[in-house]
């Protein structure tokens, strides 16, 4: 989804503090998952789908993408489920890496990752929110389409900087998150929620007036000589599977605060893979309703247009009138404004904590004296957003995918096989069933979409490690902590749970 903000993201507090409740039962754990991936994302992501894989086959960028998170999912669940505190894949590759050791490093480098992934989701928002607003009225349309000039960056890519009066508008807009944002925590709790009723309801509203009036007809219109050939179709497929999971991400936030579920070992494994389900199913019931109305020839899959394509308000524009396509849209740019304040909110405590706990640079730890928040951090990710909000959404949404897949979703799967054979007795409340075969499955996906990315993004990926790895060991040697120092270091806290 355009942002999966996580709640609570304390990812870096270590131990969690006595006070926390385990106040998270199935229910409200599900839940959470599903607000959390639930975004204007799905509207954003249909046409560019359909600009790789034409007609019902870009259903199968949703369906392939959601075996691998549900593959996936099993990797969160027993991690989650034998390591239920807070801050996920921080503190999974921390412990089972290592916490002394080489789980430092990839602590370090999931935080550095996020420093280029996490402002990337939020800017795409911020991306997402002006294609909206350019489509809001066709007159207003036409006149930002006038006076956008594009910025090549590098030739024969689709990297390149846009400039346009819907652009401004969302930079503004992205200022404004930044003067919201420094304010205290507990009013700003109070304002998440009312943004993310904007994206229920256009989803709501799609489903109610589309799903009866789909033509399967016009949803599976493909003749034999349209589809693709076999490299093509695995170019096209792999790059839709990146725009599916762009939506699907925040599948797994409840690890983000599993020292407060209750009977994590039950309710952690069965909420991300309920929550899997349940938005694999939603997000085609949503494909299937707007293509059913609006046939996937008329929306400019060729053209660059399809970058600011609102199929979303065109839906609703032929069936009930421009004053609902209106209505539709100021909904997208109101969630997606939302999304961004929820993630920007939750997103700045991650260098944040990590810097708390000593895995990262310790500046980042610093807390404004009056408004009690992490205001370098913020600062930090804030400015990051709006730089990349002037860049093109497709080469954001790749990008901030494949830089996750190496440190993040490879990481884990490889930590997995280190935990099971490290701690063979720490208590597993969950076991993914036909185990190792899942995981390298999963593996196996993650590297399908990797290499799918193209050499430039590809390269993005190792660079960022690289770039990563060697900022580590530098910051390492200056502070004498591993691998530079002797003894290791022992000033971080030992986690409560161990070998049982």
């Amino acid at each position: 989804m355009i942002l999966s903000p996580p709640l609570d993201l304390f990812m870096a507090t270590g131990n969690a503090p006595p006070s926390l409740q385990r106040h998270f039962g199935l229910m409200q754990a599900t839940a959470l998952n599903i607000t959390m991936v639930v975004g204007a994302g799905v509207f954003v992501t249909i046409p560019l789908m359909l600009a790789h894989l034409p007609g019902p086959l870009a259903m199968l960028g949703w369906a392939f993408a959601g075996i691998l998170i549900f593959l996936d999912g099993m990797v969160w669940s027993e991690l989650g489920a034998a390591l239920p505190g807070s801050g996920g894949s921080y503190l999974y590759l921390l412990e089972s890496y290592g916490r002394n050791s080489w789980g430092r490093l990839m602590a370090f480098l999931f935080v550095w990752q996020f420093l280029l992934s996490g402002p990337l989701e939020m800017a795409s928002g911020l991306i997402a929110l002006s294609q909206f607003a350019a489509a809001i009225h066709p007159d207003f349309a036409q006149w930002n389409e006038a006076h956008t000039w594009k910025m090549p960056i590098m030739a024969g890519s689709d990297f390149s900087c846009t400039f346009s009066p819907s652009r401004g508008l969302a930079f503004v807009l992205g200022l404004l998150l930044v003067i919201l944002l420094y304010r205290r925590v507990e009013w700003l709790g109070k304002l998440t929620m009312t943004f993310w009723l904007g994206v229920v309801g256009a989803i709501g509203w799609i489903l109610i007036e589309g799903l009866p009036r789909v033509d399967f007809n016009r949803a599976f219109d493909l003749k034999t000589t349209e589809w693709p050939g076999g490299m093509t179709f695995a170019q096209g497929l792999g790059q839709a599977m990146i725009l599916a999971i762009y939506s699907y991400l925040g599948y797994y936030n409840i690890c983000h605060v599993g020292d407060e579920v209750r009977d994590p070992g039950k309710n952690i494994p069965r909420s991300i893979l309920l929550c899997t389900l349940a938005i694999i199913t939603l997000f085609l019931l949503v494909h299937l309703a707007l293509t059913g109305v609006v046939s996937w020839r008329e929306i400019p899959v060729k053209s660059p247009e399809v970058d600011s394509y609102s199929l979303s308000a065109e839906f609703m524009r032929r069936l009930n009138g421009e004053w609902a396509a209106v209505v539709m849209t100021l909904f997208l740019v109101w969630s997606c404004f939302g999304a961004a304040f929820a993630g920007l909110l939750g997103y700045s405590r991650i260098p944040y904590g990590a810097a708390k706990q000593g895995h990262f640079f310790q500046s980042l730890a610093a807390v404004h004296p009056q408004l009690k928040i992490p205001h370098r951090s913020l600062l930090l990710v804030c400015m990051m957003t709006l730089f990349w909000s002037f860049f093109d959404l497709t080469w954001v949404i790749t990008a901030l995918i494949t830089t996750r897949i190496l440190e993040q979703f490879l990481g884990q799967i490889v930590g997995l096989f280190l935990l099971r054979a490290r701690q063979p007795l720490l208590q597993r409340p969950y076991r993914i069933p036909l185990y190792p075969w899942p995981c390298l499955l999963a593996a196996a996906g993650w590297l399908f979409v990797y290499l799918s990315a193209g050499w430039f993004f590809i390269l993005l990926g190792l660079g960022t490690m690289t770039a990563g790895c060697l900022v580590f060991l530098a910051w390492s040697a200056w502070c004498k902590e591993w691998p530079f120092a002797s003894p290791p270091n022992s000033h971080v806290q030992e986690m409560p749970w161990g070998p049982h």
